[in-house]
């Protein structure tokens, strides 16, 4: 299907919600946020609908599934936590692909938030999530109306560098899981080796990324979140380097995965340092990266 007639169906697919959550009592307000909702970088054919939904009684959506027929046809669903505010949501995918994620949400949380402010903790994910764009679907009693004037009004705290220990931090964790993972390479276990290397040493690799980006760009520099978009913000120099910083299945190619990942971690985290002022503890790394190339001779 093009992007014209993937819009057309989620669209159909809001109205039919739209309409269904004005007759339920329970339902006070329901917001897109996401891709369906952004002005920079918006949806197209391959995205997803995000719905948050206000509700009085948030198990009804959380315990049950029968609502999701007035609004279309499930072909499955399940529940996760959400990405952001410490709720759940309900994933579901519809009929034609098209996913949905409904987070449900406590509606006296809205009128929390309203009239005490937005905590210090959730600040930052909050505002990343709604300030990119919103669109109001419903709002029976007004409070949402007036929890995205609170949000588009509140300046979310500046990106900061990171301190010199956190930065070590970063970097010692991931020399120290190169080890972890070459350890178990030599024993033979290597769903577990790549999945450290793939997963674990990845996560460490992107806050580099992160920060080598704001680093060279500024502080205020959007990239966005959990490596979203990184093809389009990251420095070139990083995205040759990711090609090789990742494995098959295989014994021999985790090996250079490996390798290739600690090359790149290396490089990046010693121009990040440079900018900061920061030293790179040279002292560890080289040790460490003679003895996995080492272990892998023998």
């Amino acid at each position: 299907m093009n992007k014209s007639e993937v819009e057309r169906l989620y669209e159909g697919l809001i109205s039919r919600f739209t309409g269904w959550a004005q007759t339920q009592p329970d339902i006070r307000a329901a917001v897109v946020v996401g891709s369906r909702a952004r002005v920079k970088y918006p949806a197209d054919e391959w995205a997803d609908l995000d719905v948050m939904v206000f509700t009085t009684n948030p198990e009804r959506y959380l315990s049950r599934v029968d609502w999701l027929e007035s609004i279309g046809k499930p072909l499955l669903t399940f529940i996760e936590p959400t990405a952001t505010g410490n709720e759940r949501e309900r994933r579901v995918l519809f009929e034609g692909m098209l996913d949905v994620d409904f987070s449900i949400i406590p509606s006296e949380r809205v009128q929390r938030l309203v009239e005490h402010g937005i905590p210090p903790d959730m600040k930052a994910q909050l505002l990343d999530t709604i300030n990119r764009g919103t669109r109001v679907l419903l709002d029976k009693d007004g409070a949402t109306t007036k929890l995205m004037a609170l949000f588009s009004s509140t300046e979310a705290p500046k990106p900061q560098p990171p301190t010199e220990h956190e930065f070590l931090e970063v970097v010692n964790d991931f020399l120290y899981h190169a080890v972890f993972t070459a350890k178990h390479l030599r024993r033979g276990e290597l769903w577990w080796a790549k999945s450290c290397l793939d997963c674990y040493m990845q996560r460490l690799l992107l806050q580099m990324i992160t920060w080598h980006a704001r680093a060279s760009q500024g502080w205020n520099y959007d990239t966005w979140f959990r490596g979203r978009f990184l093809e389009k913000w990251t420095d070139p120099s990083v995205l040759e380097g990711l090609r090789n910083a990742s494995a098959h299945y295989d014994e021999d190619d985790t090996k250079h995965g490996l390798l290739e990942i600690m090359k790149l971690f290396q490089t990046i985290a010693e121009e990040t340092a440079e900018k900061l002022n920061y030293p790179y503890p040279l002292e560890a790394s080289i040790p460490v990266t003679k003895w996995i190339r080492r272990c892998f001779e023998e």
